[in-house]
Parts: C-alpha cells; sequence; structure tokens
C-alpha cells in the first residue's frame, strides 16, 4: 500500500546548478611497483582541479577497484563537499568507469581525464574559449599534440583546405611538448620539425590546434548520444579507448581540437620535485568565459564526401606533402612532418 505522494515528484535535479562535469577514473590497487607513487601523483591531479575550475564544476570520480587508503580518501572528500559524485566498483576498466560517470547526467560539457594529469590555471576559460569559437568543435584538449595532425582531423583540414585561417604556426610553449614526450619516456616522440610548427586554425582571434590525444579533454555532451554500445572487454586498450573515445566525435560531425597553450602536464607515475612546485603556482582566478555551445549538429552528406576524399586522396604522400607545404613548411620540413 502507498499512502500520499513521493515528495522528490517532479523535483528537478540538483545538477542544473553546474554545466560542467569532470570524470576521472582512478585505478590504484595498492602503493607498490609501479602504483608506488600513483596515490601522490593522484592527489597532485585532484588538487589542481579543486584550484583552477569555477563553482559550476561537477566532480564525478569512479573508485574502479583502487585500495582501501584510497577508497578512504575520496569518500572523506565526498563527505568534504569536494566531490559531489563517488561511484564505487570492482576494476571494470577505464572506458566502462568513464561509460558510469556520463550515465544518468545531461551537463554540456563532459571533462574525461587520466588520474594522473596535472591542470593548469586557465585551462577551462581557454577551453571554452575554443568551443565559442569554433561551432563544430565537439572536444577540445588542453594539451596540444602535432604528431597527431593527421587523427581524426579531416573536418577542419577539409573546410579549410584553401583558407588562410588554416596555417602552420609557431608553438606557443615547445618546452611543455618536450616534457610530455619525456612523461611518456619517449624523448624522441617529437621531431625538431613539431616543436618548431603545429597546424593551426585561427577565428575571431582565438587559435586551436589541429593534434590530441584523450588521456584529458572536453566534450560536447551529444558526442556520447549516439553511442549505441556502452561496454568494452578491455581494461585497459586502444582498441577500447579510440571507438569509444574518438571516433565518436567525428562520426557525429564534430571537430577534435586543443588549445593553442599548454594548460596541463601529464604527469606519468613518479613523482617529481616540479609537480608541487606547479601545483603551488596555480592561480584560482574567475573563469570570466562561459561557454555557448551551437546548436547540436549530426554528420552530413557533404561531412561523407570530405571524410572519403580525405582518406583517400588527401593522405596519399605526394598530395600530404603539397597540403604541409601550402600551410606553410618547407619542402624539407613537409619530408619531415
Amino acid at each position: 500500500m502507498r499512502i500520499g505522494v513521493n515528495p522528490q515528484k517532479n523535483v528537478k535535479s540538483e545538477e542544473q546548478a553546474f554545466y560542467h562535469q569532470i570524470i576521472i577514473p582512478v585505478y590504484i590497487p595498492n602503493q607498490e611497483g609501479y602504483f608506488k607513487d600513483s596515490f601522490s601523483i593522484f592527489k597532485f591531479c585532484l588538487e589542481s582541479l579543486f584550484r583552477t575550475c569555477h563553482e559550476k564544476t561537477y566532480f564525478t570520480i569512479v573508485d574502479n577497484g583502487s585500495c582501501t587508503e584510497v577508497s578512504k580518501f575520496l569518500k572523506s572528500l565526498q563527505e568534504e563537499g569536494k566531490l559531489q559524485e563517488l561511484i564505487t566498483t570492482d576494476n571494470i576498466g577505464k572506458i566502462n568507469a568513464v561509460f558510469k560517470g556520463v550515465s544518468g547526467h545531461s551537463f554540456p560539457l563532459v571533462t574525461i581525464t587520466d588520474a594522473d594529469v596535472l591542470f593548469l590555471s586557465g585551462w577551462q576559460e581557454e577551453t571554452y574559449r575554443v568551443f565559442n569559437a569554433f561551432p563544430k568543435a565537439g572536444f577540445v584538449s588542453p594539451v596540444p599534440i602535432p604528431k597527431l595532425l593527421k587523427y581524426h582531423t579531416y573536418g577542419p583540414i577539409m573546410k579549410y583546405l584553401f583558407s588562410g585561417k588554416l596555417q602552420f604556426t609557431t608553438p606557443e610553449d615547445p618546452q611543455a611538448l618536450l616534457d610530455f614526450a619525456r612523461s611518456i619516456e619517449n624523448e624522441n616522440f617529437y621531431k625538431k620539425v613539431h616543436l618548431e610548427n603545429y597546424l593551426t586554425i585561427t577565428t575571431d582571434s582565438v587559435k586551436a590546434v589541429l593534434g590530441a590525444g584523450h588521456f584529458v579533454a572536453t566534450y560536447r555532451r551529444e558526442v556520447f548520444t549516439p553511442i549505441k554500445e556502452h561496454y568494452t572487454p578491455y581494461k585497459l586498450d586502444p582498441k577500447s579507448d579510440r571507438p569509444f573515445l574518438d571516433q565518436p566525435v567525428s562520426d557525429r560531425g564534430y571537430w577534435r581540437l586543443a588549445t593553442a597553450k599548454n594548460l596541463a602536464y601529464h604527469m606519468g607515475n613518479v613523482v617529481e620535485d616540479w609537480m608541487p612546485k606547479a601545483l603551488n603556482e596555480l592561480d584560482s582566478g574567475e573563469c570570466k568565459v562561459k561557454p555557448e555551445l551551437a546548436k547540436p549538429t549530426k554528420r552530413t552528406f557533404l561531412d561523407t564526401i570530405q571524410r572519403f576524399i580525405y582518406h583517400k586522396f588527401l593522405l596519399r604522400r605526394p598530395i600530404w606533402k603539397w597540403f604541409l607545404k601550402r600551410k606553410g613548411l618547407s619542402k624539407k620540413e613537409a619530408k619531415l612532418y
């Protein structure tokens, strides 16, 4: 038997007060070997977010089978009100954990980040500037990776193939590119030509870079809504990351971009002296820009044609070299890029 009306009936969710969700899946099963410093690294990550994010940010942490110390720490943060949502599960893998964080919400923007990223001051503001300047942006990373120039970037390349808005420019922080290479234990990741040139698109005085990874990025909510499959058997594998975090962006007709400034660092799994120093220098200044997202889009027939031309013709070596030279590289640089 039921008497009366449930007081929660027709009550709107509290998430209406937020418009930017941050999802961090974390897996720290112990504090030994590979994971010896992971807990400290994760704390740096969280603290950098707490210091740089505005009050309309909704924090979702997916405790993906971490050890007792990490789980207790996260529960204490939730009790302090620093986390809006804490999901606890066994180790179900990164992508499955991300899906749990996305489900049940409708935030316009969703940042998905690994637990070893240190965010810098102004990263949200610059991310919003890119979304506002480029209505087709569906993915914006605070870490430009020029070597990924060809990776799901056919949209802006085909649109501005003959436009001066798309040109190679000098990276604003080449040292950050080197720091990223060192963080992935590959100091030769970039060639000299990458450190001196990255392909950028400019409009309304806002510059964005073509080339970004998915270890940290902000997505439009609509990127995830058409995904039919919400499960992968892989716990940590590019075979699961690419079809769920990268492919859906271009499949929906959106662009994958990065901020011109490097606004986050990949820390890896070893604590270094620069990390606490960088954390102490963070400025929790007010975010003066709000996202003004264009209406959701769908991939059109023109998108399909452009995608076909890009993969079947433009990426052929002689034509690609022509494209690189047209956008500002020398003959020698185009050969090496």
